[in-house]
């Protein structure tokens, strides 16, 4: 009896940081980059909008890919309830670093795995917010300015890349899962590929 062919697997981000945390899996999987409005709605919640967004990167995606799973993530930064957006320019990283030197952030990494083999997709798309409190370094301004200069993370919301160079200014990180700091939870996204019947090794693997 012939094996079901395996789904095709579709990352909807183009961040080279998710597309490597992705790599981790060992699963082939291609990359489209959705199109959608990623700001945040008025009186929105910070988890209410990095899951929409989530939802709405992986529907984007799906739709055009119709018979594709498609898994979508989305991360807000908040200091005291309130979100902290991607600073676009050096001085307002500079500006959101200051805010931040010595106090506890909440990112809240949203993620979606939408199943176009489903006849309803958008009412079976599994999603889950995930939360990873970062406790930043007091440390002097011409240390902040020092690595904006280098890392230059102007798209990164909060400032600070944690895979990268962005570390040195951390003091703590909190989180039931560590890859979820860095944008794609990958222990929800597991089990939830699992769910979508998904497989990470062969059955007969000496075969």
């Amino acid at each position: 009896m012939p094996a079901t062919p395996s789904p095709r697997l579709i990352l909807a981000s183009g961040s080279i940081y998710r597309r490597e945390l992705l790599d981790r899996l060992c699963l082939p999987f291609d990359v489209v980059v959705p199109d959608i409005d990623e700001a945040s709605h008025p009186s929105e919640l910070p988890q209410e909008t990095a899951l929409r967004l989530a939802l709405e990167k992986a529907a984007a995606v799906g739709k055009k890919h119709p018979g594709s799973i498609v898994i979508g993530s989305d991360q807000v930064a908040t200091l005291d309830n309130r979100q902290i957006g991607k600073p676009g320019t050096h001085d307002n990283a500079m500006q959101q670093l200051m805010t931040m030197r010595g106090r506890c952030v909440i990112f809240h990494t949203a993620l979606c795995v939408w199943d176009g083999r489903q006849p309803q997709p958008e009412k079976t798309a599994q999603t889950a917010n995930v939360q990873t409190a970062v406790t930043f370094r007091d440390l002097p301004e011409a240390e902040f300015e020092a690595y904006l200069q280098k890392e230059q993370p102007y798209d990164c919301a909060g400032s600070a890349r944690n895979e990268a160079l962005g570390i040195i200014l951390l003091e703590k990180i909190e989180s039931t899962d560590p890859t979820a700091l860095t944008g794609l939870p990958l222990i929800a996204l597991t089990s939830m590929l699992r769910h979508c019947g998904i497989t990470f090794f062969p059955e007969n693997p000496s075969a």
